[in-house]
């Protein structure tokens, strides 16, 4: 179902809606409608400008301060965004930001986009979700409509984040029906950080309530800042719909990252094979290998179906088995610097190695899960001296199973020409590849970033 402004006010005064769906549907096609979004980060912000721009006042709220305090003097914190997205918010008198969650009753519409890692045994960490789903039951009021973006198994918005609600909302919680009183839905994010073609506005959102009458709330909602919002039948569906997207892509990279060990023990080029099966027009689509995943979803939401799984008695070898391969390539990819440095007379232990990338991705500086920490833990285990380059990301902040406790160095070609071993893990276009090909002894390269150079460099390069 295509939502469209304003539609949803025809459709419940059709249905015959209570009064508080219709007072929300109403401020919703006027525009008068507040929104809260929980969580100002890679999701929270790019939701609260789409809202923002198209027409809505938003408030939002986050834990952390800094951002707070980042926001109001104008200041961007995720590089990707860009300045412009922070100068709309922070130059409207439309949009306010603050740590009180107290305020979240003056919203009509709150969105939640907090993170769901993983616990130390890949078990579900919902306790960000909880927080705030107690956080909003503790300000909720008749007529609000609640949207968890956050990615979680089926069975979360109407189980633990319903349950976290109208536990925040205490003794008022038995005053309080979902469908009737309040209303709550389940919305995916889809970020993709870095990509200038498909942003928040022009990919589509798929929407399912825990009822149909929040279903339409929340589409209507979203379609004052999206072009497209495509509804499902329920809560579940939207979750495992996002869940369903992230594991395609983590089986296909997995199934390449195979393929990339195998051949190479064969002599055989990956990424030539991957060209040259490209040029099909229908039946494949290109995955590429790496030296193992980032990001915060192809990491991590795998798991929370295998985990949810096990409730249901039912096994996902499948899955778990592109986990296995994936989560092996930062191993792999070391192995393959100690044999490299090994056939040139050097033990990885004292040799001096170049990481380039520390960012999980080309040209942004989201480090979460990025491979990049991996690799240097494992070469500094082996006795390496270890630096990074990173134009995008100057120090290395601590992420979920890392803190290295570094600062990028300038690859210079001086310093190129230092380090006993360059390993290329992020090819950012900031790098200068041809003073790499030139003045590096060992490149390292995991990402086909040298290809150009390749018969300049010979035997000194090694591809992993």
């Amino acid at each position: 179902m295509s939502q469209t402004r304003g539609s949803a006010v025809a459709e419940m005064n059709h249905t015959g809606a209570g009064s508080a769906a219709q007072t929300l549907a109403q401020r919703l096609a006027d525009q008068t409608a507040v929104v809260g979004v929980i969580g100002l980060g890679y999701v929270g912000l790019p939701a609260a400008h789409a809202l923002h721009r198209g027409g809505l006042r938003v408030i939002g709220f986050d834990i952390d301060p800094a951002k707070i305090e980042a926001l109001d003097r104008g200041e961007q914190y995720l590089e990707h965004l860009g300045q412009s997205l922070v100068d709309d918010l922070s130059g409207s008198d439309r949009f306010s930001a603050t740590t009180d969650m107290g305020r979240l009753g003056e919203a009509d519409a709150i969105l939640v986009c907090v993170p769901t890692p993983l616990g130390p045994h890949r078990e579900p960490d919902l306790s960000y979700v909880e927080g705030a789903g107690r956080a909003v039951g503790r300000s909720l009021r008749r007529g609000q409509l609640v949207v968890l973006e956050s990615t979680t198994y089926p069975g979360t918005t109407r189980g633990e984040f319903l349950g976290a609600i109208l536990e925040g909302a205490g003794e008022r919680a038995h005053d309080l029906t979902p469908g009737r009183d309040f209303f709550l839905a389940f919305s995916p994010e889809r970020e993709d950080p870095g990509n200038a073609i498909h942003t928040t506005r022009t990919i589509p959102k798929v929407v399912g309530g825990l009822d149909e009458t929040s279903t339409q709330l929340a589409a209507s909602l979203y379609a004052i800042g999206v072009e497209t919002v495509c509804a499902v039948a329920s809560a579940e569906v939207a979750e495992a719909a996002k869940l369903l997207e992230n594991i395609f892509r983590a089986v296909n990279i997995a199934l390449v990252n195979e393929m990339k060990v195998v051949l190479s023990e064969m002599g055989v080029d990956v990424w030539e094979v991957i060209r040259a099966a490209s040029t099909k027009p229908f039946g494949f689509m290109p995955f590429y290998p790496g030296p193992g995943l980032g990001g915060h979803c192809i990491p991590i939401d795998p798991f929370y179906l295998t985990w949810k799984a096990k409730e249901v008695g039912r096994p996902t070898r499948f899955i778990e088995l592109a986990g296995e391969v994936n989560t092996a390539m930062p191993e792999y990819v070391v192995h393959k610097t100690a044999l490299a440095l090994n056939e040139r007379g050097r033990a990885v232990r004292g040799s001096r190695v170049l990481v380039l990338g520390l960012a999980y991705k080309p040209d942004i500086d989201d480090t979460r899960e990025s491979p990049s920490f991996e690799l240097i833990q494992r070469l500094r285990d082996l006795g390496a001296e270890v630096d990074y380059a990173d134009p995008h990301v100057p120090r290395a902040l601590p992420v979920r199973k890392h803190d290295l406790g570094m600062t990028a160095v300038e690859p210079t070609p001086e310093a190129l020409a230092s380090y006993d071993c360059v390993l290329i893990a992020t090819a950012h276009k900031a790098f200068d590849y041809a003073a790499i090909a030139e003045h590096a002894r060992l490149v390292v390269d995991t990402r086909d970033a040298m290809r150009p150079w390749a018969d300049a460099l010979g035997d000194r390069l090694v591809r992993a």
